[in-house]
């Protein structure tokens, strides 16, 4: 009976420990002094489909620090669709044609870290200068890109001044009032 109940105690105990530490390789201890600079919705042809936040530790945003960008979905998403969706963005903002080499070797990095994502699900992207990136999936490390190139152009998506959706980017980088509160 005692080592029923010492077995017992032990799995209580670990259990109560994941749910009060913060996952090892959740990405908020690679952006400690972390705080939102902007946020905002993304919608599709009046479809929501995520809320994009774009967190940095520095007062505002810069290419030159790390940054985070939490994408919370609010529709379910093949994996398939979100990379395809990054790849021809990330093309249409190329000042010149990207390589088909290029093209299958980020498209495999995506295939790797994105997951099909269904309503609630975060997949959040944190951006380090000069390094590449790393990808969590509902906080929980992915896939990390050792490829700055990779890294600036995926995050061009939502950061370059030609993005698809400006009043995203604008509400992103704390130029426009946030879509909802922080």
């Amino acid at each position: 009976m005692a080592s029923r109940t010492s077995a017992l105690s032990l799995f209580a105990l670990a259990f109560l420990m994941t749910i009060t530490q913060p996952a090892l390789s959740d990405w908020r201890p690679s952006l400690s002094e972390a705080r939102v600079v902007g946020s905002g919705e993304f919608t599709w042809f009046g479809l929501r489909l995520y809320t994009a936040r774009l967190w940095s530790a520095g007062a505002a945003w810069s290419w030159n620090e790390p940054f985070a960008l939490e994408l919370i979905y609010h529709r379910a998403l093949t994996r398939e669709t979100l990379v395809q969706a990054s790849i021809d963005e990330m093309q249409r903002l190329a000042d010149r044609p990207m390589a088909r080499e290029t093209v299958k070797r980020w498209s495999k990095a995506m295939q790797e870290a994105f997951v099909d994502v269904r309503p609630g699900m975060r997949i959040t992207g944190l951006y380090l200068p000069g390094q590449g990136c790393r990808f969590y999936v509902d906080g929980q490390l992915s896939l990390e890109v050792t490829d700055p190139a990779f890294a600036r152009a995926f995050f061009a998506i939502w950061v370059d001044p030609r993005a698809r959706d400006p009043q995203l980017r604008q509400r992103l980088l704390g130029l426009a009032g946030s879509d909802r509160g922080d």
